[in-house]
């Protein structure tokens, strides 16, 4: 599990490992992602080539998310000064492009170990099994009906990273809790 951030709060239940992070750097790149030279402005800004769809180039500690056909999601490294970065980004661009510093409006969860997947799959409606969601995949979607956006940051450890509105962070770690409780698990992964 990702341990560059200290997390705010962390529980285990069974397996699985759930830490909660406040204050990681995200910067919202809204842009036309079918244009050539707009992709290639944003590698050379952010150090990343632009993911294909549902995918996540990087990953916790520096990585660029497809977030939609004109929507990427940048987190930063953890010593990186996330305004002055997007104002760079957003000098940057061209055209009806723009960067902006979302920080405080999103929380991370982490989520790891043998579990992961049938706890974010109790809440998503999405293929979670090991064929139908790799490393590196990336879906936006809801998780118990609160918006959400999670990759598979490590097929090794089972290690998932969501990211959530910060004003339902709470809620949603909470949920994770309830979801991951012992002997709640259907074990439809366990063997794939």
């Amino acid at each position: 599990m990702p341990d560059i951030f200290p997390p705010t709060r962390m529980a285990t239940h069974g397996s699985v490992m759930l830490m909660q992070h406040h204050r990681i750097g995200m910067i919202t790149i809204r842009a036309d992602l079918s244009d050539k030279a707009t992709c290639a402005r944003i590698k050379a800004l952010t150090g990343h080539a632009v993911p294909k769809q549902r995918r996540i180039t990087g990953g916790f500690d520096h990585g660029l998310a497809w977030m939609s056909p004109d929507e990427l999601l940048l987190l930063c490294k953890p010593d990186e000064d996330t305004a002055a970065l997007a104002r760079k980004i957003d000098a940057g661009l061209d055209g009806h492009a723009m960067a902006v510093d979302v920080s405080d409006a999103r929380a991370m969860i982490c989520i790891a170990g043998k579990g992961a997947r049938e706890v974010l799959a109790k809440g998503a409606p999405v293929d979670l099994s090991p064929d139908g969601f790799k490393q590196g995949d990336f879906r936006r979607t809801r998780i118990g009906q609160l918006a959400a956006a999670f990759w598979l940051e490590d097929a090794a450890s089972e290690s998932f990273c969501i990211i959530g509105f910060t004003s339902t962070s709470e809620f949603l770690f909470d949920w994770l809790c309830t979801a991951a409780k012992a002997d709640s698990l259907p074990q439809f992964f366990q063997d794939s």
